[in-house]
């Protein structure tokens, strides 16, 4: 049997809304996951590079992911969605997922998966998504593309939880926006994909994905490369006033930024 190095995530503890009882609902609780990942191949990189591994960050993105995308009853389908958010990863060949409810019983009550990529295949899309960072009037490209507003130009509320309610500023956003285009709006990588799938251009709110996601925070560019590089987006479109200049990429994003084409007067 040919032995393959592991990498794994122990004892992390969120709270989270879940559960199939009435009792249950609107009271979060506690959820510890335990995640280990067997890898395809050989997790120590020659030339001691962080992009040649798979990153810890995998695994608590999926967790964090996975916990936004919908509210579960069942602790084994949460296990089953991160399974397949990890395993979407061409350097994961099997996972082991753990989720254990924490405040259901004198002890922890939970599931433990095994599954492969055979198991979970990745689901591909027939039609490429585009990414939409729109910062002035701009023309929507055929096809499926996700558009991400620009930060709001009022004054955010001091004090609090300065992401969240940068976050939801975002969201505000997003529905003014779509209510200008005539868009739906997508909170949730279901609505995303479904919206993809359909090759119909949507207005992403930011918030419920990018809440519990570290290292993303609020700003849209960045936001637009987490995406893009989540759903294969080659590209980063930018719609700018007359005059600007093209930002650099985030660090890390694999998408190129270019200019989105302007509307038809």
């Amino acid at each position: 049997m040919e032995i393959r190095d592991r990498i794994h995530l122990r004892d992390h503890v969120v709270a989270a809304d879940i559960g199939a009882f009435q009792s249950e609902r609107g009271n979060p609780q506690r959820l510890r996951f335990n995640l280990t990942v067997e890898l395809r191949d050989l997790s120590a990189s020659q030339d001691d590079q962080v992009d040649s591994v798979l990153s810890y960050d995998v695994l608590t993105q999926a967790v964090a992911v996975a916990l936004a995308d919908q509210r579960y009853n069942l602790v084994e389908t949460l296990a089953e969605r991160i399974a397949a958010e990890v395993l979407a990863h061409p350097a994961a060949l099997r996972i082991e997922v753990c989720v254990e409810k924490l405040d259901r019983g004198p002890g922890a009550l939970g599931i433990t998966i095994s599954r492969d990529q055979s198991q979970v295949p990745a689901e591909k899309i027939d039609l490429p998504a585009k990414v939409l960072l729109w910062t002035a009037p701009a023309a929507l490209p055929d096809g499926a593309v996700i558009v991400i507003p620009d930060r709001p130009g009022l004054p955010l509320p001091d004090g609090g939880d300065t992401l969240r309610i940068a976050l939801l500023a975002l969201d505000q956003a997003a529905w003014a926006l779509a209510g200008k285009l005539g868009l739906e709006v997508a909170e949730s990588r279901t609505e995303l994909d479904a919206a993809v799938r359909a090759a119909h251009p949507v207005i992403w709110a930011p918030a419920r994905l990018a809440v519990d996601i570290d290292g993303i925070g609020a700003d849209p560019l960045a936001l637009a490369a987490w995406l893009a590089d989540r759903i294969g987006a080659e590209e980063i479109e930018m719609a700018l006033p007359d005059g600007a200049a093209l930002p650099k990429a985030p660090k890390g994003c694999r998408a190129r930024i270019a200019h989105a084409a302007k509307p038809k007067t």
